[in-house]
């Protein structure tokens, strides 16, 4: 999965629990952006290049995300 997966999987996993998320790629160095989901946030690295799975685990916790609902 690439980065606009990501944040897309993410839109539609929020939209269900009715929280808020935006992405802002000016908050992030080079081609990384910070993504909000609700209070929480973490950082996306370039949209169009793979998250590694070690990667897309610490991006999923860091919004409070289970696995398995993912």
């Amino acid at each position: 999965m690439n980065g606009r997966q990501f944040i897309a999987r993410v839109r539609r996993w929020a939209r269900i629990r009715k929280l808020e998320v935006r992405f802002v790629a000016s908050e992030g160095a080079g081609s990384h952006g910070t993504l909000y989901a609700g209070n929480r946030k973490t950082t996306v690295k370039d949209r169009k290049k793979e998250i590694g799975k070690g990667l897309l685990g610490k991006m999923l916790a860091d919004l409070g995300i289970d696995k398995d609902d993912f």
